[in-house]
């Protein structure tokens, strides 16, 4: 059995680490936790160790412990170091390579891959000096899960709030289940080059109005992470988000239908195009140069003009086609139906379709939240297959994915074809 070494940051959102262990042994991982003194503060040792079912250390100069090397041993025996929450102090140490607690010294003595789940005010997450620590960690290495959007115990919003716990449980997993048996990544998709895009798109109506919708584009971003993950050369165009980029992928950031288009088109030929983004069909025929102010008429009718169809775009760009293609549909109603219709009027190879409805089962919906709820429809020579799957977390479902897509790479690859 794997062994997540979970270290504890002395956060508010400590109260959820007992729900974080429940959550990695559901995924038969073995959970040793270690907390920092503030975060006792929030979440008791005896909590942790009943639902971890092991010894929760706590203090770097516990003489039993120490005689033994107790920091050494417990990065030593890990298979994956979590922290969670980790604060803007602890980001802080391990950028810099302090040691003066057990958790920075665990930290400071592993040679482990680690996972940090940030937790902390939006403008401690904003400061330069967090940035700067931000950067520094993920040039090291190490993986970022969140945080997100929302509010927070201290009254304001913004991005800050840890990530819940079965998106860090499901990353963590994935993370594990992608390195080799000895030890190696899992690097599947190497030399292959692949375009994602993710987010809304902002169509303006004035320099403070615009048309949009519900994309975070956690999806996407999810995607392009798993995708890097397994060696891919990825390169993510979003609209706007409050979402950090993924760690090794490449970045362009974008706010109009057109401008994702002109991204997507410069980053052409590759080999898979995963186009997540909740583009805005249609966009204002003009845009006011000042801000459209009431004077008490009635409002002016607002003339809309479609924007171009960036899936249908890719799929008729002859030599430069992506040799996959996958879009997805975003649907309320009929979504197999609706779905299918979209594979073959866009002439994509695969759609994936998620369920956005009050219907889906998922708590607060899709549409800004963690879960997601896809079937996955294939095109093929004589009907589209179609595979339904359960409620997943979004990693969960970028694992999935990626999965499919080095399979369907290896497939293609042992048949002698180029795709």
């Amino acid at each position: 059995m794997q062994r997540v070494l979970l270290i504890i940051g002395g956060g508010i959102a400590a109260y959820k680490a007992p729900e974080l262990v429940r959550q990695l042994r559901s995924r038969d991982l073995a959970v040793r936790c270690l907390m920092t003194a503030a975060a006792e503060q929030f979440v008791s040792p005896l909590s942790l160790a009943s639902v971890s079912g092991d010894k929760v250390y706590e203090n770097l100069f516990d003489l039993t412990d120490e005689a033994e090397m107790g920091h050494i041993q417990l990065s030593r025996e890990a298979d994956i170091i979590l922290v969670a929450p980790a604060t803007a102090d602890l980001m802080a140490k391990a950028a810099q390579g302090l040691a003066n607690d057990l958790a920075s010294t665990s930290l400071l003595a592993t040679d482990k891959k680690i996972i940090m789940a940030p937790a902390m005010n939006v403008r401690m997450w904003q400061h330069e000096a967090t940035q700067r620590n931000l950067s520094q960690l993920i040039a090291d290495g190490v993986s970022i899960i969140g945080p997100e959007e929302g509010d927070m115990a201290c009254g304001e919003f913004g991005p800050g709030r840890m990530s819940e716990p079965q998106t860090i449980a499901a990353a963590t997993a994935a993370a594990l289940a992608g390195r080799a048996p000895d030890g190696g990544a899992d690097k599947t998709l190497s030399g292959r080059k692949f375009l994602v895009t993710a987010g809304p798109t902002h169509e303006p109506i004035d320099p403070v109005r615009y048309i949009a919708n519900r994309s975070s584009g956690k999806q996407g971003y999810a995607i392009a992470a798993a995708l890097a993950a397994r060696g891919a050369e990825v390169h993510l165009v979003s609209g706007p988000t409050a979402l950090a980029a993924p760690q090794g992928v490449h970045m362009a950031r974008v706010e109009t239908a057109r401008e994702m288009l002109a991204a997507a088109q410069a980053v052409l030929p590759v080999d898979g195009a995963v186009m997540t983004a909740a583009v805005a069909d249609w966009r204002p025929s003009d845009c006011d140069a000042q801000k459209i102010k009431k004077n008490g008429d009635a409002p002016a009718p607002l003339s809309l003009t479609e924007n171009p169809d960036i899936l249908a775009t890719l799929a008729a760009a002859g030599k430069n086609r992506p040799a996959l293609l996958i879009g997805f549909a975003a649907e309320t109603e009929n979504i197999e139906a609706h779905a299918t219709a979209k594979l073959a009027k866009k002439k994509c190879d695969w759609i994936v379709a998620n369920n956005v409805g009050a219907e889906s089962g998922i708590v607060g919906g899709v549409m800004g939240g963690d879960t997601n709820a896809i079937s996955l429809i294939c095109a093929t020579e004589r009907k589209p297959s179609v595979e339904n799957f359960d409620i997943m977390s979004k990693h969960e479902v970028a694992t999935l994915l990626s999965d499919r897509m080095a399979a369907h790479f290896a497939a293609a690859k042992s048949k002698g074809k180029t795709e």
